[in-house]
């Protein structure tokens, strides 16, 4: 643990505070410098390996590829913690409008603020449960409410959340009905999350066809273009090899073979399919959530659909159109 720590360190201390924050947004009970250094010690050392073997195969250069794996594993290991952080947001907010009527319950009883919010913090409430459980005890220490409360805002990632602090925040200042208060603050939020699934079943039209296009209808035709483009290369080569070495006679032109390789057909195929179903993904999550990276989590499907769909199509066509056309 202490060689990730060191070289966590390494890095400017700003990016250790934003890697520190990400990591109290997420679910991850983890040190963040030692996760930090850890993420970073794996990246090198899985890319040194995997670059060192492809190159050593004649799969690309070296250097390239090593920067390109790290990147990416990188990349993957934010992407992780960006799940986290939504999945914590998520069931943050679906519970909070339960959380909020006990504890107007809990009010209306008697009780004060302080133990009212702390005889709320039920075991089901989950990451809620545990940030009230932390302003109770703040709270009875002797901290002032609003300030343990505002403090929640910097551990869970919900605008939802963060508004609703601040309404209870105010009304303890002014002295509001904070038990009226925190009654229609509930309600409002179950109409909002009501709302919110119309929208996302309203949509899910344009979602499926996004899918659909994206995961079986590109590498379809991905596959039937590849396959023309094999067919017209062999035919154009039977057809130069059948014409005279000086061409036709009288005319100003001469067919000479095309070397366009099919390896080459193929590997743009699978780029641009892979390209198309990042942004795919990207779209679906601001159709559904309104939020880019949502979308991700279906990218790893779209690519798998997408490139096994290509191939399949290629041994299909070979198999049902190769030895008709005399290109099998």
């Amino acid at each position: 643990m202490k060689i990730y720590t060191i070289i966590a360190r390494i890095l400017p201390v700003r990016i250790r505070a934003k890697f520190r924050q990400l990591i109290m947004y997420s679910n991850l009970n983890l040190d963040p410098d030692s996760f930090l250094g850890f993420i970073i010690l794996f990246g090198l050392l899985s890319s040194l390996v995997f670059a060192y073997t492809l190159a050593a195969l004649g799969m690309g250069n070296f250097i390239l590829i090593f920067i390109v794996l790290f990147v990416l594993i990188e990349f993957s290991f934010y992407i992780i913690i960006l799940f986290s952080i939504d999945s914590k947001t998520k069931a943050v907010e679906e519970v909070l409008p339960d959380a909020l009527q006990l504890m107007s319950s809990n009010i209306r009883a008697g009780l004060t603020t302080d133990k009212a919010l702390l005889l709320a913090a039920r075991p089901e409430f989950g990451p809620l449960a545990e940030e009230i459980r932390r302003v109770g005890r703040e709270t009875m220490t002797g901290r002032n409410l609003a300030y343990a409360l505002m403090k929640t805002t910097t551990r869970i990632k919900s605008e939802t959340l963060k508004r609703t602090i601040d309404l209870i925040v105010n009304s303890i200042k002014s002295g509001g009905k904070l038990a009226d208060l925190l009654d229609q603050t509930a309600s409002d939020l179950r109409d909002q999350e009501m709302i919110k699934k119309e929208i996302s079943a309203s949509v899910l039209m344009y979602v499926i066809f996004i899918f659909v296009a994206i995961a079986f209808g590109a590498p379809l035709l991905f596959a039937m273009s590849s396959f023309l483009v094999k067919i017209l290369t062999k035919n154009m080569q039977l057809i130069s090899e059948g014409m005279p070495s000086g061409g036709l006679e009288g005319a100003p032109i001469s067919i000479t073979n095309i070397t366009l390789d099919q390896d080459f057909i193929n590997f743009y195929a699978i780029v641009s399919l892979t390209v198309t179903s990042f942004f795919g993904s990207v779209i679906i999550g601001l159709i559904l959530r309104g939020d880019e990276k949502y979308g991700l989590k279906y990218l790893p499907i779209m690519l798998l659909i997408a490139i096994g769909l290509f191939f399949l199509g290629n041994f299909a066509m070979e198999s049902l159109f190769g030895k008709m056309m005399e290109v099998a």
